[in-house]
């Protein structure tokens, strides 16, 4: 990867440097540039752009679902080949860990040592404070100090007398710039050259911007506020968050009344014969955290910042990339059988009433256990349903236009508990047949946590890949 970044590097150097005339004659030949292709992101499989007919083609009077099929066209994507398992989330809750740490490793309070975080050059010139990941955590023979400082992210159990990590302090802050609401006319600085939407002149009319932002309280509970004020700069359209990130493995218990599902509470995240499962219990907040995360770690891995930043999935790039494409599938798979002739079945979801281990499981399965779709996506039915970056309201549909189609609303903590659903999509392992359909949707609340919600991730195309490396 890196040496595809330095590949750039010596692409944008050479169009800069290119000549603007002398040599081409006078005549408009363009700035030269050195042709490039981007590489396959590890684990992820290319969504070619297309169009297809999205929603359900029939209405369904059984299930009450009406007919909402409509033509529309999405760009190229790349989409994570699996949901994302707890190993994968494990890697983001430890580098959390590991940077509330060093933090501390570096606080005076606990010996103040300065190796854990930089805040000068090697010419001891200032720079902008950051974490030092060179340094490594002292976790065998520590000092007191140090010893102090790492203990202090762990917890006992007054019961059991084990020592776990304290999952209430394991929070993500974390910075949004939203670009669209900073690119829309009605929002420029200059109020000569803002235009509202009623209006075909510039407007001189005070805009008030929506901001969110988040502190940590002098009791360490996270405060989430959003301050409405006058667009004044455009550090206006810089959101901040601070997301606490572990997750709720008590949705186990509380998603199944009178059921006996405490060892999924105690093992599911936490035991490796889990790790290749998908993790569960994720809101729709930690799922963009996440992406939030997986972006920076790419970009500081690669020393560049303008790559593509990873997110949730449109609902419409979903059910493309579910129906791989095909206005005339109802699953990822062909016809609407959900089992081969041989009696395998496609996916992993509720066969029977009551019956939930005839397809092989009880609860989900390993991520990668039925066959992919044409695309090479696999579990885009059933096994555990997934977050998208679309809200939802009963007419999403006459909201959005036919061209890469998202309905985002940014739900501000006072907005009605209704104004925060979020479309999910591909059913679960709970779920009977007709929920795993790829044209059916669902929502659920961004704030909540079920032991059936998982996701994956998504990067917009660019450039001109060359199909997918294994």
């Amino acid at each position: 990867m890196k040496k595809y970044i330095s590949f750039l590097a010596l692409a944008a150097l050479a169009s800069g440097c290119a000549s603007t005339g002398g040599s081409n004659g006078g005549e408009l030949t363009g700035v030269g540039g050195m042709a490039w292709g981007e590489p396959t992101p590890y684990g992820m499989v290319l969504i070619k752009r297309g169009s297809f007919e999205m929603g359900r083609a029939e209405s369904d009077s059984l299930w009450g679902t009406p007919s909402n099929a409509r033509s529309i066209s999405v760009d190229a994507f790349w989409m994570d080949d699996t949901e994302i398992t707890n190993s994968e989330y494990k890697q983001f809750v430890n580098w959390v860990r590991d940077s509330i740490i060093r933090e501390r490793l570096a606080d005076p309070a606990f010996g103040g040592n300065e190796a854990f975080k930089i805040e000068e050059d090697r010419e001891g010139n200032p720079v902008t404070p950051h974490l030092n990941w060179a340094k490594a955590i002292p976790w065998k023979n520590p000092s007191e100090d140090e010893a102090r400082a790492i203990e202090s992210l762990y917890r006992i159990d007054p019961i059991t007398g084990e020592k776990s990590l304290d999952a209430a302090q394991l929070n993500f802050r974390f910075d949004v710039y939203n670009h669209t609401e900073a690119a829309k006319r009605r929002n420029r600085l200059d109020p000569s050259r803002r235009v509202l939407n009623t209006d075909i002149a510039p407007s001189n009319e005070e805009i008030l911007i929506s901001k969110d932002t988040a502190f940590i309280d002098d009791d360490g509970r996270i405060v989430s506020q959003t301050i409405i004020r006058p667009l004044q700069s455009e550090y206006d359209f810089l959101n901040t968050y601070i997301i606490n990130i572990y997750p709720d493995t008590t949705a186990w218990i509380n998603d199944f009344d009178n059921s006996y599902n405490e060892p999924y509470m105690r093992m599911y995240f936490a035991h490796p014969g889990y790790n290749d499962y998908p993790v569960v219990g994720v809101s729709w907040e930690q799922a963009n955290a996440f992406c939030t995360w997986r972006t920076n770690l790419l970009r500081a891995s690669a020393g560049n910042r303008f790559i593509e930043p990873y997110r949730l999935p449109t609902e419409a790039e979903w059910e493309y990339a579910a129906r791989a494409g095909k206005n005339e599938s109802s699953y990822p798979w062909d016809g609407d059988d959900t089992m081969a002739d041989k009696g395998c079945f496609y996916a992993n979801f509720k066969p029977l009433k009551g019956n939930y281990v005839k397809d092989g499981n009880l609860i989900s399965s390993r991520v990668g256990t039925y066959p992919p779709n044409e695309f090479g996506l696999y579990d885009m039915a059933g096994n555990v349903s997934e977050w998208t970056s679309t809200a939802y309201t009963e007419a999403v549909d006459q909201y959005t236009g036919d061209m890469n189609p998202d309905f985002r609303y940014n739900a501000a903590k006072e907005d009605p508990y209704r104004m925060k659903r979020k479309i999910v999509r591909g059913g679960s392992w709970k779920d009977v047949s007709n929920f795993v359909r790829s044209d059916m949707r669902m929502w659920e609340y961004q704030n909540e946590q079920r032991s059936y919600i998982g996701f994956r991730c998504v990067r917009t195309q660019v450039g001109f890949a060359k199909g997918r490396k294994n």
